[in-house]
């Protein structure tokens, strides 16, 4: 008996390929990017003081699609094409159809659908950098550092962990979808580049009130939501094990809120709406490392220590260590991507799963993947402790990657362009950095003239009334 019609292969797919993995892959890289755009535009966006609105969200936009270009022309190839030496690949474009159309390094697909797969995973990465430096960059800067950051650093991370020749992934590092390569990356790269580009003014640091918290709630849900195809995507398959990933995901991340929210109202006696957003993401990125090779009740685990330890850090030790007061960090992300990562990658080094493990790797060589736990209750306590120790050599090197490179890229372009904006322009914000407003209605200083025709007229009146209408317009 033949196959069905749609199922037989023919030029456009051929027998290589899988169309549900394929579309599966197409849909979570999809996910992936609606967490950029629109998903961090308008968290950002909505989380920053108003008159930060437009250029933090520009910031993301303009991010988002300036790596596309960089990794289209040389980003993928050195993530994860021929070897240059351990850490990186050798540059070239990925433009030829007759590569495009080939079935992919990994998995069942075409190779451009793992190039737009990878692609919003760096894309992101930048992104989540600016979340450190809102409220006073230079945009000029920004347009530069994003470029070349990304080449210099994200590219040696992901091909030293990610790439099957990287020296990282030889050495057995786990990292199912991306807590080292992405956030632990951004983090560390994000309080590099704060350091660099200075604070915002002293008013803005001491009082920075979001304009729009629903608009932050609605960015916040697109960024959670998106997770699924986040880490759901990272086994290249639709899977059994891309299915516990996806169920990992949320359970560590609603745990990690609770948790967060608990302690916020202890605390203070308040439920804090951005406490339980900075909840969620700490959850979202402690899980990302094992979200595949860990047994759900570990997901709670994971949950309660990433809702627990950042808040503290955030809280209560961010106040005494001179270096974390000293540097404005506008969002906190070495706290919620850097110190969350960290958490993650070490959990997973202690509870990934033999198991799962090889129902994620699907290599020979998979009984070395094995959990510090696991190995301390099967015997193999040796091969623990080696997970362990390629788990924070993993860690050592992203961290001291980022610091070094990170400070290399706003070094040079310090040399050329001003890394932060001009005292006068960071009084003005967005009308002064882009000539445009967030939520302007209609033109303020007709709406004035307006106001004192009609004062004008009415003054004989009602003069108690348009006294105070003036005044009220002055004060805006």
């Amino acid at each position: 008996m033949g196959l069905l019609s749609n199922l037989s292969p023919d030029e456009a797919s051929p027998e290589w390929m899988n169309k549900g993995d394929n579309a599966w892959q197409l849909t979570s890289a999809t996910l992936v990017g609606l967490q950029c755009v629109p998903g961090l535009v308008i968290l950002y966006g909505g989380m920053v003081k108003k008159k930060w609105a437009i250029n933090s969200a520009f910031m993301v936009l303009y991010a988002f699609a300036s790596v596309l270009i960089c990794w289209v022309g040389w980003g993928y190839q050195m993530s994860f094409g021929d070897k240059l030496v351990a850490f990186w690949g050798k540059p070239s474009v990925t433009l030829d159809e007759k590569y495009l159309l080939r079935q992919a390094f990994l998995g069942y697909f075409p190779t451009a659908t793992m190039v737009f797969f990878q692609f919003v995973f760096a894309a992101i990465t930048p992104i989540l950098i600016a979340g450190a430096l809102l409220g006073r960059m230079n945009f000029i800067a920004w347009m530069m550092f994003v470029p070349l950051w990304h080449t210099f650093s994200y590219t040696i991370g992901a091909f030293s962990i990610w790439c099957p020749d990287g020296w990282l992934s030889k050495l057995g590092v786990i990292d199912f979808a991306g807590g080292y390569v992405i956030h632990l990356s951004s983090g560390v790269a994000g309080f590099t580049a704060a350091y660099w580009v200075g604070p915002r003014l002293n008013k803005d640091r001491e009082r920075f009130p979001p304009n729009n918290i629903l608009m932050m709630l609605a960015g916040a849900g697109l960024l959670w939501m998106g997770w699924t195809g986040f880490n759901g995507g990272a086994p290249y398959t639709a899977s059994t094990d891309a299915s516990l990933a996806i169920l990992n995901t949320h359970v560590c991340t609603a745990t990690s809120l609770l948790t967060w929210l608990v302690l916020d109202i202890a605390v203070s006696g308040k439920p804090s709406v951005i406490g339980a957003v900075n909840g969620m993401i700490t959850g979202l990125v402690c899980i990302t490392p094992g979200a595949g090779v860990v047994q759900s009740w570990a997901a709670i685990l994971m949950g309660l220590i990433s809702g627990s330890v950042p808040w503290y850090t955030m809280t209560i030790l961010h106040k005494k260590i001179k270096l974390l007061k000293h540097v404005d960090d506008t969002f906190a992300v070495f706290h919620t991507h850097a110190l969350a990562g960290i958490l993650g990658g070490i959990l997973t080094g202690l509870f990934a799963v033999p198991k799962l493990c090889r129902l994620f790797y699907l290599v020979p060589e998979w009984e070395r993947y094995i959990g510090l736990a696991y190995g301390l209750q099967t015997g193999r306590t040796s091969a623990g402790l080696r997970q362990m120790g390629a788990q924070l050599a993993g860690i050592g090197f992203i961290a001291c990657l980022n610091i070094v490179m990170t400070s290399l890229v706003c070094l040079f372009i310090k040399l050329i362009v001003p890394l932060r904006l001009e005292e006068g322009v960071l009084q003005i914000g967005d009308d002064a950095i882009h000539g445009e407003e967030a939520y302007v209605l209609w033109d303020d200083d007709k709406r004035y003239e307006n106001a004192q025709v009609n004062a004008a007229y009415d003054a004989d009146e009602n003069p108690s009334v348009v006294s105070k209408t003036l005044s009220e317009l002055q004060m805006v």
